[in-house]
C-alpha cells in the first residue's frame, strides 16, 4: 500500500484490524470428517432414537436403561516444581511450568443418559478386561441388575469394538444391549460432554502429587457432580441428522458446479 502510493503510512495495527474485519478469511481454517461409515444415518439413528426413548421405533419401557460409557485416557500426575500460588484479587492462580510425572490413569465411566447417573472408577490402562470391571460396577447395580434392557452406547475402541465385544458382553450380561456409534463420530457418545465438564473442573490445571491425588479428586467430583446433575438436553434427533446429510449432499452436488 505504501508503494502504490494509496496511503503515506500505516501501522501494523490498522492492517491486522482490516484483514480481521474482511469477509474472506483465507488463513482461518477450521477441520471437519466427512461421515465415511455407509451405515453411518442408520447407526447414528438409532443412538438418537435411544437418547429420545425409543428403540426400533417403540418407547423405551420403565426397566429400560440407556447408557453412555467410554475411556478418557492419560490423565497424567503432574506434580509441579514450585508449589501454585493461588489467585489474588484482579491476579490468576500461577501454576509453575515445569513438572514431574507421576504416572498416568486411564479413567473408565458411563452416564446414564435419563437418570443422569454416572459410574467411573481409574485404571492403569485402557483394554478389554479393564472396560469389562466398569460394565460389571454398573450392572451389578439396581436398577441394572433387574432391569429388563439397559443399552449401553460406545465408540469404536478396542475394548468394545464390533462384533466379538457384543457376544463378549451379552454372553456375561443376557440384559446388555452394546450399540456402537458410528466410526469417527464420537460427538454420539454423550460420556463425551461428561469427560469434557472433568477436564475444565477436574483436570485444569493439572497439579497433583500422585495418581492417588488424581483418583481421590475425579471419584470425588464423581459424587458431587451426580448430586447436583441433570440429564443433558439433547436436542439433535434422527430428523435432524436425515437434514444435515442432505445438506451436506447438495453441497457436494454443487461442488464441481462452482468449480
Amino acid at each position: 500500500m505504501l508503494a502504490q502510493g494509496l496511503v503515506a503510512e500505516i501501522s501494523g495495527t490498522t492492517i491486522w484490524r482490516w484483514l480481521a474485519a474482511d469477509a474472506i478469511q483465507p488463513w482461518r481454517v477450521r477441520s471437519w470428517l466427512f461421515p465415511r461409515d455407509p451405515a453411518f444415518a442408520a447407526k447414528a439413528g438409532r443412538v438418537l432414537d435411544l437418547y429420545e426413548g425409543r428403540w426400533d421405533g417403540a418407547p423405551l419401557g420403565p426397566t429400560e436403561y440407556v447408557l453412555s460409557a467410554d475411556e478418557k485416557t492419560s490423565i497424567q500426575a503432574r506434580g509441579r516444581c514450585h508449589p501454585t500460588r493461588p489467585p489474588g484479587p484482579g491476579a490468576p492462580m500461577r501454576v509453575e511450568h515445569e513438572y514431574v510425572r507421576g504416572g498416568a490413569w486411564a479413567y473408565h465411566a458411563a452416564w446414564d443418559v435419563h437418570r443422569a447417573k454416572v459410574f467411573g472408577r481409574c485404571e492403569a490402562t485402557t483394554g478389554i478386561a479393564p472396560f469389562d470391571r466398569l460394565v460389571a460396577q454398573v450392572m451389578t447395580q439396581e436398577p441394572y441388575r433387574s432391569a429388563r434392557r439397559v443399552f449401553w452406547v460406545v465408540d469404536n475402541g478396542s475394548s468394545h469394538r464390533g462384533q466379538r465385544a457384543i457376544v463378549r458382553l451379552q454372553t456375561a450380561w443376557p440384559t446388555l444391549v452394546l450399540v456402537h456409534t458410528p466410526i469417527h463420530a464420537s460427538w454420539l457418545n454423550q460420556i463425551e460432554i461428561y469427560f469434557s465438564i472433568v477436564q475444565r473442573k477436574v483436570l485444569t490445571p493439572n497439579d497433583f502429587r500422585s495418581l492417588a491425588a488424581v483418583e481421590e479428586r475425579l471419584l470425588r467430583f464423581q459424587t458431587h457432580y451426580e448430586a447436583i446433575a441433570q440429564p443433558f438436553e439433547w436436542r439433535f434427533t434422527r430428523y435432524d441428522l436425515y437434514a444435515l446429510l442432505d445438506r451436506m449432499e447438495q453441497r457436494d452436488q454443487a461442488l464441481p458446479l462452482a468449480a
